[in-house]
């Protein structure tokens, strides 16, 4: 039997770089897996963090080593100019080798973007796999978009009529406006959210650039600090409530997993909390009434149709327990996808182990041609 190529996209230029290693390494693993290694061939492609992209001994050291490659490495007509030089636009040359795909790229079957975060899971590598016109693991454009846009998101779930905790899109201009307009608009913050309220970025992943506030100076500041990211910001009312997850899986007709449940100790889920072993613990599954649980289920397979996500997702939510209320966060169409992440282990908890869920995730890609 012929094996299909899978080209396992990896690495890329975010801040969540050594997360997709780390989730790249468990992938390939589970294709090395004895129900899998018959059927799929492995073929590493690793995007540096300045956008050089790798194939061959390169990505397989990487993936090997589970640690990013220096950029001092690089060659040399690739380089970057020295931060010292004049000239700190690359020359023509330079823009070509840096854009230029390996030729191991030409041999894929279907690929398996495994990247985070911005130009990993935005719809902008998506756009690129589709212009190839090879099929591949996960949302379109669209989806991935969507997905990533926290405004866009939940404007998508406000048209489905899911509940979502109040909030206010901003743009970064409204920020860096002039001393009368700025106010007002911390006015209106106050106003109509409240304290305390989260002050987050639209496009970054990982609780990147994402400040809880519980006053007017605390607000000004992470205001400024959100816009120094994104030019799109959200800012959300603040809830008292459990935060639990469900995965999704399937493109036209998705499944939910049983749900999982999130809990810590610091003041709430940011970056620190999220990749610092032990700091952050999993229920899984987690302890709700069968009613909440079937809700939640339901509404993550309605999230995942409305911003017509395809392949996987992992769907946020707060559960408040005192109302009973269950309203929807966010859609992550790419999330962490190492042994220990929250989306494989919920399927494992279905009953669906990590090979076999590497398998139908490429099965669905597959559907997608």
């Amino acid at each position: 039997m012929t094996k299909l190529r899978v080209g396992l996209l990896f690495g890329g230029r975010s801040g969540e770089h050594e997360v997709s290693i780390s989730s790249a390494r468990a992938i390939a693993r589970a294709l090395s897996d004895e129900q899998n290694t018959g059927k799929y061939e492995l073929l590493p492609i690793y995007i540096q963090k300045d956008g050089i992209w790798h194939a061959g001994d390169v990505a397989q050291q990487v993936l090997t080593a589970g640690k990013p490659l220096q950029l001092e490495s690089q060659t040399p007509a690739a380089q970057l100019p020295p931060a010292d030089s004049q000239d700190l636009i690359p020359s023509t040359s330079q823009q070509l080798n840096r854009w230029q795909s390996p030729p191991q790229v030409a041999d894929v079957d279907v690929w398996f973007p495994i990247l985070h975060g911005p130009n990993g899971e935005d719809g902008t590598v998506q756009g690129l796999l589709k212009l190839m016109q090879v099929p591949f693991v996960g949302s379109r454009v669209l989806g991935s978009a969507m997905g990533m846009d926290k405004i866009a998101m939940k404007m998508a779930f406000g048209h489905a009529g899911l509940p979502q905790v109040k909030y206010m899109a901003i743009n970064r201009s409204q920020i860096f406006s002039n001393p009368c307009v700025f106010p007002k608009l911390c006015d209106e913050i106050e106003q109509t959210l409240g304290y305390p309220c989260f002050v987050k970025p639209a496009n970054l992943g990982s609780s990147v650039g994402i400040s809880k506030v519980r006053s007017r100076e605390q607000l000004e500041a992470a205001l400024d600090s959100a816009a120094s990211y994104d030019r799109r910001i959200i800012v959300e009312a603040g809830v008292v409530a459990r935060e639990v997850e469900c995965a999704v899986l399937g493109n036209d007709h998705p499944k939910a997993s049983v749900v999982g449940e999130i809990t810590y100790q610091s003041d709430f889920y940011d970056y620190e909390t999220k990749y610092t072993e032990g700091v952050a613990g999993l229920a899984i599954p987690a302890s709700l009434p069968e009613a909440v649980t079937q809700k939640i289920q339901e509404m993550a397979i309605q999230a995942f149709l409305a911003v017509d996500a395809a392949g996987l997702a992992r769907v946020d939510f707060f559960y408040v327990e005192s109302t009973g209320e269950v309203l929807i966060n966010e859609i992550n169409t790419m999330p962490g996808f190492t042994a220990t992440s929250m989306y494989p282990q919920l399927w494992a908890a279905t009953g669906i182990p990590f090979p076999e869920l590497v398998e139908q995730l490429i099965q669905l890609a597959l559907e997608t041609r």
